[in-house]
């Protein structure tokens, strides 16, 4: 793993937004957080697109974890749990900007990984 791997910082991106979307509504229910329309009027869209982008993300770090990179792959599975509950937990209302990026990320993931 490199200082600047594109693919990593993206992974635990999409994991960690991800993950914020598919746990953001129940907890914002439970802690009586403000939630935005989607999550209020249609949950099981960002919870869909939150478990998307998991599933590319840890498809990423498995492919590295048998690739003999399984540090970093780890690693990936750790840092991204790890930004979902400080994206979710810290930042509550930042939690829905996770909307736009987690599919960002994911997409770029995709891209990178198809060149």
């Amino acid at each position: 793993m490199s200082v600047a791997d594109v693919g990593f910082i993206l992974a635990v991106g999409a994991l960690g937004w991800g993950l914020s979307l598919v746990t953001y509504r129940a907890l914002a229910t439970q802690q009586r957080w403000p939630m935005g329309a989607w999550h209020t009027r249609v949950p099981q869209l960002p919870i869909a697109i939150g478990a998307v982008c998991m599933v590319l993300a840890v498809w990423v770090a498995t492919q590295r974890i048998d690739s003999g990179d399984g540090t970093s792959g780890w690693l990936i599975l750790l840092f991204g749990l790890a930004w979902a509950v400080f994206w979710t937990g810290f930042l509550r209302v930042g939690a829905q900007s996770a909307l736009l990026l987690a599919p960002v990320a994911a997409l770029l993931l995709l891209l990178r990984g198809l060149a």
